[in-house]
């Protein structure tokens, strides 16, 4: 069992000794093993439902202070002029209980081929791409969200390998499939930049 464990966030600005790079998934976790940058084990133990974000600082036990960077993963990343049209993929996302990064002019989401032939269906082009993922934290949940300057957010957190679809329509029930098998959270951002990628074309709204 390791020694180092990393259980309160430091005030902003203050400096790093260490660092960890970690993706989405495992920066909503509040129990976590991770290796620092360094090479030296350590344990996260936070509060339940904190979201770690890109740049946040962890105190850890002798008074050690470890960064948190976003790692880049792979994300679908939707890009468009018209911002009707990004916003009808956004709801369209939104409605699937999808994480969704939103930039100017562009919004990302974890990479999922479905999804993406969802947004290709709406008229839009999907570049598929190595990115750091900072997706938008819920409006009116309850937790903590630490790093680049956010307050609280979206503490909320499923952990599943069948993602559940709700399709919502006037004066109906909820009807219920299976959107993604992948092991992913939900939810919906503010963004970085990306690296290698390729990039599927549709005809439509952002030709």
């Amino acid at each position: 069992m390791t020694d180092l464990i990393l259980h309160t966030h430091a005030t902003a600005g203050t400096p790093a000794d260490d660092a960890v790079s970690l993706p989405f998934d495992l920066r909503q976790r509040a129990r976590l093993r991770v290796v620092l940058v360094s090479g030296r084990d350590a344990g996260l133990k936070l509060p339940r439902g904190t979201i770690l974000r890109g740049g946040a600082v962890l105190l850890g036990t002798g008074g050690l202070q470890v960064r948190v960077n976003a790692a880049p993963e792979t994300v679908s990343t939707v890009r468009c002029a018209d911002p009707w049209a990004l916003a009808r993929a956004a709801y369209h996302l939104g409605n699937r209980h999808v994480w969704v990064q939103v930039g100017e002019g562009w919004l990302r989401y974890l990479h999922d081929h479905v999804l993406d032939a969802m947004v290709r269906g709406l008229g839009l082009e999907v570049t598929v791409e190595e990115a750091p993922f900072e997706p938008e934290g819920g409006a009116y949940s309850s937790g903590h969200e630490q790093g680049h300057g956010h307050g609280h957010a979206h503490g909320h957190r499923h952990e599943h390998e069948h993602q559940h679809e709700h399709e919502h329509e006037h004066g109906h029930g909820h009807g219920h499939g299976h959107a993604h098998d992948n092991d992913r959270a939900h939810g919906l951002a503010a963004g970085h930049g990306s690296r290698h990628h390729h990039t599927a074309h549709a005809p439509g709204v952002c030709e």
